[in-house]
């Protein structure tokens, strides 16, 4: 009897067929890893911490370009010009689900190379500024909660971002 849950060759054209949603899944996360370079450069994770919050949220329109270029991708190279809404948003699930697995990587990468500080500086602020109490700080501003945020985060937006970019991405029938 044969025991092997998923034949290689059935693996191989599973992962064939969803390549470019890895590529761009990746991609994604590469990209919030120079995000985060870029943040800390500016000082956005000490210095003008105060402005971590509004500045930070530049990088949506850049999550949502990543989105758009991964499922016209798809189109172009996959389905050859011609995609249905719930191809695209199947496809742009399974770029969600890529990035969903490799957040807590990210975040830990982000952690503990590109500014270990962080945590301390954003604690340090919410507690000067008046925002929090310093254990709850300190409960709200660490590694695994991050993870836990930045992980639910993805899963939410990238289902929206996912439903709407396939909505205008489908082709005309």
């Amino acid at each position: 009897m044969d025991c092997r849950f998923i034949e290689p060759k059935y693996t191989s054209s599973i992962m064939k067929n969803i390549k470019i949603e890895i590529k761009w899944g990746v991609l994604f996360i590469l990209i919030g890893l120079i995000w985060m370079v870029f943040e800390k450069t500016m000082g956005w994770h000490d210095v003008h911490i105060d402005q971590h919050a509004t500045y930070s949220m530049f990088f949506a329109p850049i999550a949502i370009a990543i989105y758009v270029f991964g499922l016209i991708d798809k189109k172009r190279n996959f389905y050859h010009g011609r995609m249905s809404y719930m191809q695209g948003f199947v496809a742009g699930l399974i770029i969600t689900l890529i990035v969903v697995i490799l957040t807590p990587l990210s975040q830990y990468i982000t952690s503990t190379f590109i500014t270990p500080e962080f945590f301390n500086n954003v604690i340090a602020y919410s507690v000067s500024s008046g925002a929090m109490e310093q254990v709850a700080a300190e409960e709200y501003f660490n590694l695994k909660n991050y993870i836990i945020q930045g992980t639910v985060f993805a899963a939410v937006m990238g289902l929206i971002t996912s439903a709407v970019v396939a909505a205008f991405l489908k082709s005309k029938s």
